[in-house]
């Protein structure tokens, strides 16, 4: 597959679009990256078996930081002395770890990905359903790369609850020196210490300091030059967003747009031009730490990551149920 540098994609229809290097047809996007051979090869970075797995307990961001998620409930029964079931309501696939299905985010402009209008991404259809990834399978070589270890290194002040867009420039600098090199197809795993310092906090203290505060990708065109160039299959962080929250400044704002009655404000977000313009895998909420301890311990920020989201057909978004292999 010859894949089109980004700067030739701004030529495309639209501009900054994959939708005619997959195929018209295409439901995977950036998961097209894990060939078969990168598969292959990803599966020889398994040397010491050690396993780490990369989701959160699907209540452990209860109360969830938007407040549009109601908390999960969890039944447990049983209908005899040597049976018990369980059932959970209110189960939101996106209030923990979590990746997003090309039906979660639409272009104001151009739609969601491959042309898919908004008339036709109803309750009633599947188009671009987390199943289809699910179906797929993700797996592929992942490579960490740890932003307040880096920071620390260098001595420079850094807050996991603050906002700090993170420049493409930065993600070279953290790469190299890790030492870490790309092959194309990587899964990159962001960790920005978000997650810890939120799950560190208790109950009230999550509901009295604001959310919308935390270090990401910044909203840049030179952010999906790099994320495209670099053939990245997925990328996934330990925040909300993968992404700095909230909007700062922005290569991507539409202008007049005005901002939502209710909900979440996606004006000016990467969201829009990565998932719906580049068909690109996002992640949110990973628990990250733990592996990054390893690889600071080890030196090695390489490993084989694999992911299966829930297969449930037509679904918005799901856990991921990833692990790391070194």
């Amino acid at each position: 597959m010859i894949v089109p540098r980004y700067d030739e994609l701004l030529k495309a229809d639209p501009p900054g679009s994959s939708w005619q290097v997959f195929g018209p047809d295409d439901h995977l996007g950036t998961i097209n990256f894990l060939t078969p051979a990168r598969v292959a090869e990803a599966a020889r970075l398994i040397r010491t078996g050690r396993r780490f797995g990369l989701d959160h307990t699907l209540t452990a961001f209860e109360p969830y930081p938007t407040g549009t998620r109601r908390p999960l409930e969890h039944h447990l029964f049983s209908t005899n002395t040597w049976h018990r079931d369980d059932w959970v309501d209110s189960l939101y696939l996106q209030s923990s770890s979590q990746i997003d299905a090309l039906r979660h985010i639409g272009h104001p402009q151009h739609g969601f990905y491959n042309g898919l209008r908004p008339a036709d991404n109803t309750a009633d259809s599947t188009a671009l359903g987390v199943h289809e990834w699910a179906a797929a399978g993700i797996a592929g070589r992942g490579v960490l790369l740890d932003v307040p270890r880096w920071f620390s290194q260098r001595g420079v002040p850094y807050a996991a609850d603050q906002t700090v867009p993170i420049e493409a420039s930065m993600l070279d600098d953290i790469a190299e020196s890790q030492g870490v090199t790309w092959q194309g197809g990587e899964i990159l795993l962001l960790r920005t210490g978000w997650a810890e310092q939120y799950l560190a906090k208790t109950p009230s203290q999550r509901t009295s300091t604001p959310w919308r505060q935390a270090p990401g990708l910044a909203q840049r065109e030179s952010i999906l030059r790099w994320l495209w160039d670099h053939e990245i299959a997925l990328v996934a962080a330990d925040n909300l967003a993968v992404e700095a929250d909230p909007v700062l400044e922005s290569d991507f704002r539409v202008p007049g747009e005005v901002p939502p009655a209710s909900g979440v404000d996606h004006g000016g977000m990467l969201h829009r031009p990565l998932i719906a313009l580049l068909g690109m895998a996002l992640g949110e909420l990973w628990r990250l730490d733990e592996l990054a301890a390893d690889c600071a311990a080890d030196g090695v920020y390489e490993c084989f990551v694999t992911c299966k989201p829930l297969n449930l057909v037509g679904a918005v978004g799901s856990p991921p149920n990833a692990i790391a292999f070194k």
